[in-house]
């Protein structure tokens, strides 16, 4: 029974990480054609890469995180760097997170309305009490409610891409969007950007588990979560590839793909993409509740339905303009997250016990 425990608490770290990175633009294959498929085959190498940073990133925050029994990010940052430093980054994340969940719920709206012609307030307004209602719930709500999304997600992915394979061979096509030579200079950057536009988030929600989890489970469930997302990644960079460059032009390069198995398929991505929607915000209002309310008790479950209120009037801006004006700044800090926490001390703490 306590090697079923472990196994439980692990699952439920390594979907705690993957549920707060596969968010709409994975879902929708956006992302994946932008960092990896533009590259052609080369991309596929940077899938790998990514994989590999994933894990090590995972493996190396819960080793920090339980190192330190943190609460919050708060708790990680002053070892990774400066105090003057990690108190501006500590702001940064705060308005980042914020940012991410008025993204979030902005995206819950427009998902709904393209997809099934729901009025915006009202997608955005759906979103906003499930994710009020989990995070209401504590720590254990966020884990339980991702240990039931997340494989759902997957195995969505995994089915849509396993179906479409054979209907394109195995042979994947030499065709790029850039020249042979900006390709082979700019894959790596490329998965490099990637893995540190999605650390911001991962840093803030995982932080929160270090007081709860052994340190070996937690460490064990960062390194899963992070080769599940790489796995993830490389599948859909395979899959994209052999329908290029046909989704080269599409908003939603998954939605093309699903198309080609029928209107159910269709129907079942934009679903997908709303519930990717929803669990990224979940992530987002945890990470930042957790910050702000570190003791939790009443404070913690007060704070999340005020975040999400304080959030909604900027909900109502653009979804694509709230995109470009914050993911900017997410790439920049999750650069220097991810840079920090590949050359901190944080490997002695992972090394230790």
């Amino acid at each position: 029974m306590a090697g079923n425990g472990k196994i439980i608490q692990v699952c439920k770290v390594a979907a705690l990480y993957v549920g707060t990175v596969i968010g709409a633009g994975f879902a929708s294959g956006q992302e994946i054609m932008q960092f990896f498929i533009s590259f052609g085959s080369r991309g596929l190498a940077g899938a790998v890469l990514a994989a590999v940073l994933f894990a090590l990133l995972g493996l190396i925050m819960m080793g920090i995180a339980t190192a330190r029994k943190a609460e919050s990010y708060a708790d990680v940052l002053p070892c990774l760097m400066g105090g003057k430093l990690a108190g501006l980054v500590d702001l940064l994340s705060l308005l980042m997170l914020f940012g991410g969940l008025a993204v979030m719920l902005a995206g819950s709206g427009a998902v709904l309305n393209e997809q099934f012609g729901w009025p915006q307030y009202a997608g955005t307004t759906l979103a906003a009490l499930i994710t009020a209602a989990v995070v209401f719930g504590g720590l254990q709500g966020v884990l339980a409610i991702n240990m039931i999304l997340v494989p759902l997600k997957i195995l969505f992915i995994l089915v849509v891409c396993a179906l479409t394979l054979p209907t394109k061979g195995l042979a994947c096509p030499h065709v790029e969007t850039r020249t042979a030579a900006q390709a082979a200079a700019g894959w790596i950057w490329s998965a490099v950007l990637y893995v540190s536009y999605n650390t911001v988030t991962p840093l803030a929600v995982l932080s929160s588990l270090g007081a709860h989890i052994p340190r070996r489970t937690a460490m064990l469930g960062g390194l899963v979560g992070g080769m599940l997302l790489g796995a993830a990644v490389f599948l859909v960079a395979v899959t994209g590839l052999l329908f290029y460059p046909e989704i080269g032009g599409c908003q939603v390069p998954m939605l093309y793909i699903a198309g080609n198995l029928g209107g159910f398929w269709r129907s079942g991505l934009g679903v997908l993409i709303w519930v990717a929607v929803v669990t990224t915000a979940i992530a987002d209002t945890f990470g930042f509740v957790s910050r702000v309310a570190t003791r939790g008790g009443r404070m913690y479950r007060w704070a999340g339905p005020a975040t999400i209120l304080l959030a909604l009037p900027l909900a109502q801006l653009d979804f694509a303009g709230l995109i470009r004006m914050l993911y900017p700044l997410f790439g920049y800090a999750g650069l220097l997250l991810m840079l920090t926490l590949l050359m901190s001390p944080g490997w002695n703490f992972c090394r230790r016990g």
